[in-house]
């Protein structure tokens, strides 16, 4: 069994310096690589390289300290390289693609100019890129290297759809990336603690089997897929626009409702930050927003409305709701009860029950 660099950023430098055979530096693959800048207003339209079977690829570059940049792009039938000269400071055509495209900086730092702006991604960072976003890369003579993943829209749909534990934020990316239309945009992300080992690992994996295209690959790269946006939407950061912002706390706000009302009984705010994977003080801030409540306000209001339901829909006794929506002091649920309906449970389900007779 073949031997290969344990590091993505390794193994990157490996299939674009040793792998295969190496291209003419004038081969037409060269343009699909790497294409330099030929007009300042023409936009090329990159569509997805592959056959249809092959909804996800990887272009890996590796720019060096004497200004050439190594290339290849896999899967592939049969493995090749590609290797040219470049001027510091060169741009690619400015271009759009018709798939989503996830690049990550391994080593070095990417520079991008995208819609209009200079912008820097170093080393463990990602950016996410719509179909409709126009941007050009810029080629620099600093040790980087840097990995492309071309995602086809129906594989980034449907990676989207699988992931149910963040369904609510990973649908948001999908609304951001591909909803809009009429909005080209991109998505910064930068990783948390611990955050960069584990998607390396994901994504050195992803890489292997699309090189090496094993039987089943394609099945195993959905799941290595599903894996890394599961790591970015919890251990990674992204930059938003205000708009952008404000519908994310939204929908974070609605998941984390969610998961409260689910298990109002026992839930605590620590589980909240295991769930979700902020801090504490950054669920009160939300709740807070959205509610005008503090979170234990929030939380004791949702265990009322329970109560209520319990009281007029079912025949339990008063002493089982306590127990049944997280209460174990009787006492102190008839003092909240009581301020927020005026009167005792029994009170309550009393005159509830003569008012429909």
């Amino acid at each position: 069994m073949k031997q290969y660099p344990i590091t993505l950023s390794g193994f990157c430098q490996y299939i674009t310096r040793r792998s295969g055979k190496e291209l003419p530096a004038d081969h037409k693959m060269g343009d699909r690589l790497v294409c330099s800048e030929y007009s300042l207003s023409d936009r090329e339209i990159k569509n997805h390289p592959l056959p249809n079977g092959e909804r996800i690829f990887a272009l890996c570059w590796n720019m060096t300290s004497d200004s050439s940049i190594h290339a290849t792009l896999c899967p592939s039938p049969t493995p090749f390289r590609y290797h040219r000269p470049f001027a510091s400071g060169e741009r690619t055509q400015l271009h759009t693609h018709s798939y989503i495209e996830l690049a990550y900086v391994a080593e070095g730092e990417l520079r991008q100019r995208i819609l209009g702006k200079d912008i820097v991604f170093s080393a463990g960072e990602l950016c996410l890129i719509d179909k409709n976003c126009l941007h050009q890369d810029c080629l620099v003579n600093t040790p980087s290297t840097i990995l492309f993943l071309g995602i086809s829209n129906d594989m980034f749909t449907e990676i989207m759809d699988e992931n149910i534990t963040t369904h609510k934020i990973i649908a948001f990316l999908q609304a951001a990336l591909m909803e809009a239309k009429d909005i080209q945009q991109f998505l910064h992300f930068r990783p948390g603690p611990d955050a960069r080992e584990e998607m390396e690992s994901c994504l050195l994996l992803l890489l292997r089997e699309l090189y090496e295209r094993n039987i089943g690959y394609r099945y195993i790269c959905k799941g290595l897929l599903l894996r890394i946006f599961r790591i970015m939407s919890t251990k990674y950061e992204f930059s938003l626009s205000r708009e952008q912002r404000r519908t994310m706390n939204w929908i974070i706000f609605e998941e984390v409702t969610s998961y409260i009302q689910r298990n109002y009984s026992h839930v605590t705010i620590q589980d909240l930050v295991r769930e979700f994977h902020f801090q504490e003080d950054y669920f009160n801030r939300l709740i807070r927003n959205c509610t005008n409540m503090t979170y234990s306000a929030y939380l004791q209001q949702i265990r009322l409305e329970h109560a209520e339901r319990m009281l007029l829909g079912t025949d339990k006794t008063i002493d089982e709701i306590v127990q049944s929506i997280g209460y174990q002091n009787k006492g102190y649920f008839y003092k909240i009860f009581r301020e927020k309906y005026g009167m005792t449970p029994a009170e309550y389900r009393k005159k509830e029950d003569s008012s429909h007779n």
